[in-house]
């Protein structure tokens, strides 16, 4: 079994920044990709940013130039720096990973349990 949990978010003024965490732990083989999707109020969940296990990352054309994802292989952790906030930025983020499990080697996407954002003077 796979946990993914999340860390960071809350309330900042526009133009602030904030950093998200998310850890996988479990039995785990291998981590493919990790990333955060967000989903704002009325809207469909969208994808933020990935990062791969080579480490090339994408991201989604709003946010790019003041976000950067990151990883850390070595606590299957991976994190979003976000500076430069404003107000469209207000969602709940949701971390996720996908790799494969020890033993039957399964291939396993599990989500994290989501951290709001908010934007607001």
């Amino acid at each position: 079994q796979v946990h993914v949990v999340e860390s960071g978010g809350g309330l900042v003024q526009p133009g602030g920044s904030l950093r998200l965490s998310c850890a996988a732990s479990g039995s785990i083989f291998s981590i493919n990709r990790m990333g955060w999707y967000r989903r704002a109020p009325g809207k469909e969940r969208e994808l933020v940013a990935r990062i791969s296990s080579g480490g090339f990352t994408n991201y989604e054309d709003a946010v790019k130039g003041r976000f950067t994802t990151s990883r850390e292989n070595a606590k299957i952790t991976v994190f979003l720096q976000m500076n430069s906030l404003n107000p469209e930025s207000k969602a709940v983020y949701y971390c996720n990973v996908d790799g494969t499990t020890r033993g039957r080697g399964r291939t396993f996407e599990e989500w994290g349990q989501g951290s709001q954002v908010t934007v607001s003077s």
